[in-house]
């Protein structure tokens, strides 16, 4: 990915041909797509009208609303939220869809492996390198950019830690003999890599 400048200043960031255009008001926006458009007919290419939306970043939900993005009599749509690069983006600025997006794909991937993180065949130290090495950087994918409230902490703690209770398993009970589920705090103690949120923090930009 690169930055590229137009009109004097890093407004637009380039990944193959995912653009994204940045502006501080409409009429920056407006301006630095026409900008973009001027400058591909230079080299013979073409902007894809139909393709481009755009999203109003702003505490107050009515900003922008009245206004519209045009360019060469095309209309660009204006959506509530939208994906960049596998990530979401909403108008309120918002990790909370993203979160919930990544734990859904990292569930999936956990249910692919689950009879891996089953198996009696398996040592529960290479059952927790399945978990580092293919599920928990699915989960992960694009955190360095998020910054968690109390209540966003704990899911994905909730997900790690029944991802830990399979690896685990049950223990059982000295008092009633009986098989029970390791509370969170015997899964600290057998989890020898730091917890998923430390994780986070600890990649944050």
């Amino acid at each position: 990915m690169c930055g590229l400048k137009l009109n004097g200043t890093h407004q637009l960031l380039a990944y193959a041909d995912d653009v994204n255009i940045l502006g501080e008001s409409i009429h920056t926006l407006k301006e630095n797509a026409e900008a973009l458009v001027a400058a591909t007919r230079e080299i013979i290419l073409e902007v894809s009208a139909g393709k481009i939306k755009y999203v109003v970043m702003s505490r107050d939900q009515n900003a922008g609303r009245i206004h519209s993005v045009r360019t060469d009599n095309s209309t660009f749509e204006r959506v509530e939220e939208f994906k960049y690069l596998g990530t979401t983006l909403t108008n309120q600025n918002s990790i909370a869809e993203e979160i919930k997006s990544r734990l859904r794909s990292g569930n999936a991937c956990y249910h692919s492996v689950q009879n891996l993180l089953s198996s009696r065949l398996l040592s529960k130290n290479l059952k927790v390198k399945v978990y580092r090495t293919i599920i928990l950087p699915v989960v992960l994918y694009g955190c360095e950019t998020w910054s968690l409230t109390l209540w966003e902490e704990r899911k994905p703690r909730v997900f790690e830690n029944m991802v830990l209770r399979r690896i685990f398993g049950p223990k059982r009970d000295e008092v009633t003999g009986e098989w029970r589920r390791l509370t969170n705090e015997e899964l600290n103690d057998l989890y020898p890599s730091p917890n998923i949120v430390r994780v986070i923090k600890s990649r944050r930009m």
